[in-house]
């Protein structure tokens, strides 16, 4: 199977949604036809513990910390994803962002 689209998901903090959003359409990601900046987003809980060597953005090191997020499911065509990818990773306010990346099937792929 030869895939042509991507679909990609990250959370993020509520302030910085705008931000991400901006930067997976300006890097070719979430375009229908005529129509930009196209995303799912839905409100989540993202759980992590940073160790001594980590500089979390948010909560502390050391602990469990629960952040309310907004999660982004978005896709794009295999050619722009690391582009996509990297757009997320520059405008998101994490050390280590979370990013999936999963083939797109199409209906013909069926």
């Amino acid at each position: 199977m030869n895939f042509k689209e991507v679909y990609i998901t990250t959370g993020v903090p509520e302030e910085n949604l705008e931000d991400v959003l901006n930067a997976i359409s300006s890097a070719g990601g979430g375009i229908v036809g005529h129509y930009t900046h196209c995303a799912f987003t839905n409100a989540g809980v993202g759980r992590f513990k940073p160790d001594e060597g980590a500089n979390p953005h948010i909560g502390g090191k050391n602990a469990i910390n629960a952040v309310d997020e907004w999660r982004v499911e978005t896709f794009c065509a295999r050619e722009n994803a690391r582009a996509v990818v990297e757009a997320i990773q520059q405008a998101h306010p994490y050390e280590e962002p979370v990013v999936y990346i999963l083939p797109r099937l199409s209906v013909d792929d069926l």
